[in-house]
């Protein structure tokens, strides 16, 4: 059956800001859903409350309304749009299922005459409701934990004395295990009871005897109307039970699961789908795994919505869940529709993989002083990446390269832990780096049935730890020289890069790379094609492994499928996993560069590892490479592709950081030069040029040792800030108001961050703070929005509330603001974007830092004022466009504030208060009419509450 042709006008629900448990996945789904809509003739409706996201952008949706998601908004949308049909709210998360709950139990679907697509409300309710689901599984002989429900404390303790010890306490409908626990001890359990039934909004908990050791497993499914039903991909959670899948390091397909009980699986799985209701679109399942040779399996849940996981599958299979998801809600069956990626055959078909996926979390447990870094059932990290490789080694390699923690991969870099104590310690209590301490306890000749032992890791995993470590033994008995051609094949086969295999034999990371071309052992690049190349497949979506590239009857065996063109091309660096400080905004920044140097006439390529994001869709930019934003994945692809030039502007730190050996290596760096970015990171050397340009700055003096830091301390007043030079997010800023403080603080920082330039300046107590984002061409200089900030200098301007335009500057302060904006601009030759944050005091204007590089709050300028600044200075970037080439017109009524939301609920003990380095994990825009509106003025009289020194 073809699409339902009542259907004309949808409206679809986002999830917000970002939050741990909830991130750009959805700006993904979401994405990719209004533009299958848009493909059937069908008009969007979006609602969504996040700036930063490309969901958002004007250019998908046909009405995009920015507003908080609540059923006001809602109704005030429909009453707007009276056309509307449907609504999907399986595309924003369990935020866009609770909203579109609570407007069907006040009966305004019914009241405008809408109806639910991609899912129903009783499925929503049986699955979100423990109890209901736990009935329901039994009734369909579907096998569960030993639970009981509790809604009261009296019952919780009764259940706990019943059951035992170690149990797990889980809440009803709430989002990224929220509230969730394992409780060892009877003498936890009463907080940790209180907690979940706090958590709760029904305050309803499901108490489960605990099934610590167990397998898990994910499965992901589409269903048609039709009743067809496929399994897209299984997913295997190296880590067993107890730790949150939005916390484990995962396997695609999955590696320890017998055919016999895969089947099993498979068919419970569509089971469990088709009993909670008659719905058509995506699911989510999860299965715990006796570790036995039984292979008991029990259902742990469901969700009908795509998920975290949903968008990591479709990256692993380049099957697009929530493209085709949406085309089943709107009536299509899956044989109607083609497979995105053969374009040949249809969509009724379940992808084959001749390729490994290893996705690890990242954490930012630095940012949470204080913080329980424990992993549970309550989700902690902010972000993920996913390596693709020929073998689990090999992703598992190219995952940890991928993290941008200063570790180079699995071991051979020098930073392993060697306390014995501390790593037995880190096996016992799940932590953020137990994926590097497996591989230390190996080192450190801990039997592997130890390990098991203590952490319940399937035994097969360990032997791929543990075959590693005996490789790296072997290669440490050679030189560069006497290394055999075979055992630096597989080392590289296995994803070891050069530098571990630099440290390894003592020599330089050049020299490693300089051998392996002289062996001709050379990176090849394969197509995710889902298929297992059974079909041609026609999407540029690479990964890169090694081959045996022996000479076969006079050709190579080593085959690239990335076919190079003639075209002249651009790369775009994407900023890798999700991190406070940067997040999703850097994203949208690269998804428009890629747009951008498109409509100049370039070839796109564009190189990311995180799975969540629109940059690595598949049919984003003209060539997507999944791979470390590492520089020796990044500089083999500049080899091959031979680019015109590279943009790292857009990507963040993340790309930023790349810019040096760019320089070094003779490639061209689109847009503003190296000199001129390190300039500006370079705290000392820019205040330097502050100096010769007259522009006021903070008393300052920079510091590499904590004596030095204790003399500038002598010429400047306290409180005084303290800024690592090169950081990201604020990430090491403090405010100190003694000498004690200062001491100790550069000492913990120069541990952290060795060799680094510190900058120590006066901090002005109780300074207005601004911000400017500005395009430059080297010659003219457009402002496109400058913010006041309604929190005092001293807060993080990413944790601040921003208002647009400022509210509170008056002229002869403004004029500074522009006239520095301009000075620095062109004295950095910035040709692209910059952002400038100033401090104001007594009517002087100082200057705090430039970044000549996209700004967090370039999407949000953006969104307010309805234009796309970052297409603009891309153009700019690649010399196609002059800043006099456009025809600014910036729309905006009354003000746009950014408004700043944190994760706190996760760590329930940390010090919440705001200072210089950033702690929130995203945000949402909100539109005023006048500083006389209510949300203004509650803005305002608390913005001196948070701030901490």
């Amino acid at each position: 059956m073809p699409k339902n042709p009542a259907i004309k006008s949808v409206l679809i629900i986002g999830s917000g800001p970002i939050i741990i448990g909830q991130a750009c996945e959805f700006d993904y789904s979401g994405s990719q859903s209004i533009r299958s809509l848009k493909e059937e003739g069908i008009e969007v409706t979006l609602i969504n409350s996040n700036p930063a996201t490309i969901m958002t952008d004007p250019s998908l949706a046909d009405n995009v309304y920015l507003k908080p998601l609540t059923t006001k908004s809602i109704v005030e949308i429909l009453q707007n749009h009276p056309n509307i049909d449907a609504v999907l709210p399986t595309m924003g998360g369990q935020t866009a299922l609770n909203l579109c709950i609570e407007a069907q139990d006040k009966g305004i679907w019914d009241d405008f005459n809408v109806a639910l697509i991609g899912v129903d409300i009783d499925a929503i309710n049986i699955t979100e409701d423990r109890e209901q689901f736990r009935k329901l599984m039994i009734k369909i002989g579907i096998g569960q934990a030993p639970s009981t429900t509790a809604t009261s404390f009296l019952k919780g303790k009764e259940i706990a004395q019943e059951y035992g010890f170690p149990l797990v306490i889980r809440p009803s409908f709430t989002l990224g295990g929220f509230g969730a626990s394992i409780v060892y001890d009877k003498k936890d359990f009463d907080e940790l009871l209180s907690r979940g039934l706090e958590a709760s909004p029904i305050h309803e908990v499901i108490i489960d005897k605990a099934l610590l050791g167990w397998k898990e497993y994910e499965l992901e499914l589409l269903r048609d109307r039709n009743d067809n039903v496929v399994i897209i991909c299984t997913i295997e959670n190296m880590d067993p039970m107890g730790i949150h899948t939005g916390d484990s390091i995962t396997v695609a397909p999955a590696m320890t699961l017998s055919d016999k009980t895969y089947q099993r699986m498979r068919d419970m799985a569509i089971h469990m789908m088709r009993s909670i209701g008659d719905f058509a679109g995506g699911c989510n399942v999860q299965f715990a795994v006796s570790p036995d040779e039984k292979e008991d399996i029990i259902a742990i849940e469901i969700n009908p919505r795509v998920s975290r996981s949903s968008a990591l599958a479709s990256k692993a299979t380049g099957y697009p869940i929530a493209k085709i998801a949406t085309k089943l809600a709107i009536g299509y069956h899956l044989d109607e529709l083609e497979n995105q990626i053969t374009k040949t055959t249809s969509a009724l078909f379940e992808p084959t993989l001749d390729y490994v996926i290893v996705k690890i979390p990242r954490w930012n447990f630095d940012k949470f002083e204080g913080s329980d870094r424990t992993l549970g059932l309550q989700m902690k990290s902010v972000g993920e990446v996913m390596g693709i490789g020929r073998s689990f080694q090999e992703a598992l390699h190219k995952a940890t390269q991928s993290l941008e923690i200063k570790r180079n991969g699995i071991g051979a870099d020098g930073k392993g832990e060697k306390d014995y104590d501390k790593i037995v310690d880190k096996l016992k209590n799940p932590s953020w780096d137990r994926v590097f301490i497996i591989y230390d306890a190996i080192q450190m000749g801990m039997p592997l049935s130890r390990i098991h032992e203590i952490t319940k890791i399937d035994m097969w995993f360990l032997r791929q730890y543990e075959e590693l470590h005996f490789l790296e033994k072997e290669i440490s008995t050679y030189s560069l020289e006497s290394l055999p051609k075979d055992l630096l094949l597989e080392a590289k086969q296995k994803g070891y890069g050069d530098r571990q295999i630099a440290h390894m034999i003592d020599c330089y990371e050049s020299e490693v790379y300089n051998r392996r071309k002289e062996l001709n052992i050379n990176r090849v690049y394969k197509l995710v094609d889902t298929c297992a190349a059974e079909f041609k497949a026609q999407t540029p979506y690479y990964y890169s492994t090694f081959e045996n590239n022996s000479i076969v009857n006079g050709v190579a065996s080593a085959e690239n499928e990335s076919v190079v063109t003639d075209k002249k091309k651009v790369i775009v660096l994407g900023s890798g996993p999700n991190r406070i400080g940067q997040g999703i905004e850097f994203d949208y920044c690269c998804v428009h560069g890629v747009i951008a140097a498109k409509e100049a006439g370039y070839e796109t390529i564009m190189i990311n590892c995180n799975p969540e994001t629109v940059s690595t869709d598949f049919d984003t930019a003209d060539k997507l490479y999944f791979e470390p934003v590492f520089w020796e994945h990044i500089y083999d692809i500049i080899q091959l592709e031979k680019p015109e030039g590279v943009i790292v502007q857009l990507g963040g730190q993340t790309a930023l950081k790349l810019a040096e050996k760019l320089e070094k290596y003779g490639v061209k760096i689109i847009g503003t030069s190296f000199e001129a970015l390190d300039l500006a990171e370079d705290r000392g050397r820019f205040s330097r040029l502050l100096e010769e340009l007259e522009i006021p700055f903070p008393q300052f003096g920079t510091a590499t040792t904590a004596d030095e830091a204790l003399a500038v301390a002598d010429e400047l007043d306290f409180p005084i800030l303290v800024r690592p030079s090169y950081v990201l997010g604020g990430q090491g800023m403090k405010i100190v108001i003694n000498k004690e403080e200062l001491e100790n603080h550069v000492v913990d920082l120069l541990h952290k961050i060795p060799n680094n330039v510190l900058l120590l300046d006066h901090y002005l107590d109780g300074a207005i703070e601004a911000e400017s984002d500005s395009i430059c061409d080297g010659e003219d200089v457009y402002t496109i929005g400058i913010m006041e900030h309604i929190e005092p200098c001293g807060v993080h301007s990413g944790d601040s509330n921003a208002t647009l335009p400022a509210f509170n500057i008056g002229e002869f302060v403004m004029q500074q603001i522009k006239d520095h904006t301009v000075k620095i601009a062109k004295a950095l030759k910035t040709v692209g974007l910059i952002n400038i944050q100033f401090a104001i005091k007594d009517d002087i204007v100082y200057i705090i830092e430039a970044n000549p590089r996209a700004s967090r709050t370039v999407p949000f300028i953006a969104k307010a004022y309805g234009e796309p600044y970052v297409n603009y200075a891309t153009k700019v970037m690649l010399g196609d466009k002059k800043v006099k080439d456009f025809t600014f017109n910036p729309q905006l009524k009354g003000f746009a504030i950014k408004q700043p939301v944190f994760s706190f609920n996760k760590f329930p003990n940390v010090d919440k208060k705001l200072g210089p380095e950033m702690k929130s994990t995203g945000e949402s825009i909100l539109f005023i009419d006048s500083l006389k509106d209510d949300q203004f003025y509650e803005l305002y009289s608390r913005r001196k509450m948070y701030l901490s020194k």
